[in-house]
């Protein structure tokens, strides 16, 4: 059985402006996604699809890849989407689904699904990889978004990301002398990223705007010192906030906090970035937040 394995991803800076070309800084996480494929020459034309959470079978489905019908599932909407993803990577793919073999499909996520690590992209990244199409345009027509979480399942690394006028990524390497101060706070919840989109597509905003958020993450990659990185952050999150008018993670959970809290990709939910500080895992706890990760914990 072949396996193939895309890292989760954390935003760190551009949110959503990345939608309108902003330039974003991403990097990969400890946990991922797992992708096991196996196929069998019996003239059947089925897939076998088995998903896994955190080694937990949650998902089995049988479908017919010749008249795309599931004929076995034990949750509908999930298998619906997966034949439908399954049918783009079969318009995409020159070589698979194209004859009457049967295929075994398994995936496991490594993160609780709420976490908001890239369950999506991950899938996507590791189906395109085995089809050997884009990954990006799989994630397209499949789901859509910018892509930014794509770049880091395909890099496997930091990126710096820009899906305008074409997507282009580089690996980077993020690796501040000060990452070991880094926190990382789970909100309790995981938040709609599409929701948050719509959101940000309904206002108007101007290229000056977007270009600011790249000059932002340009400046944030070449920080040197914890004091200049935390200044940058809490501009972020204030111009974010602007611009969006919803009140800043920090104003609404943790206004006593004494360093910067910044909301990572959708505002609402999933990760938040911080600094450490004396006392920092009983204040979060005291707050209600007791999943706390420090930079080597979760950040490959």
């Amino acid at each position: 059985m072949g396996e193939i394995y895309s890292p989760g991803k954390l935003m760190l800076t551009s949110e959503y402006f990345a939608v309108d070309g902003a330039l974003v800084l991403a990097v990969p996480t400890k946990l991922g996604q797992e992708f096991f494929f196996e196929e069998k020459q019996d003239g059947k034309s089925l897939i076998f699809w088995e998903a896994y959470h955190q080694n937990k079978l949650w998902l089995k489905a049988v479908i017919d890849y010749k008249s795309w019908q599931i004929l076995e599932t034990n949750i509908t909407s999930s298998a619906e989407f997966i034949l439908k993803t399954l049918k783009n990577v079969q318009s995409l793919s020159e070589i698979k689904f194209k004859s009457t073999q049967s295929y075994y499909l398994k995936t496991n996520l490594q993160f609780p699904s709420d976490y908001g690590l890239g369950s999506s992209s991950t899938l996507m990244n590791n189906l395109a990889e085995w089809a050997n199409i884009d990954p990006f345009h799989l994630n397209s027509i499949s789901l859509g978004g910018s892509g930014y979480d794509i770049a880091v399942a395909r890099a496997k690394s930091a990126v710096l990301y820009q899906n305008k006028p074409e997507i282009q990524f580089e690996k980077v390497d993020f690796n501040p002398k000060f990452k070991e101060e880094l926190i990382f706070v789970h909100l309790n919840q995981k938040q709609d990223s599409r929701e948050g989109i719509s959101l940000y597509k309904s206002k108007i905003k101007s290229q000056k705007l977007v270009d600011e958020f790249s000059d932002l993450t340009r400046n944030i990659l070449l920080c040197n010192e914890l004091e200049n990185f935390s200044e940058l952050m809490m501009l972020h999150e204030q111009k974010i906030s602007d611009f969006i008018e919803i009140p800043t993670v920090k104003s609404k959970f943790f206004a006593d906090c004494p360093t910067f809290v910044k909301s990572l990709g959708a505002w609402g939910g999933d990760f938040v970035m911080s600094a450490k500080f004396e006392g920092f895992k009983d204040y979060f706890w005291g707050k209600g937040f007791s999943t706390v990760y420090e930079w080597g914990d979760l950040v490959v």
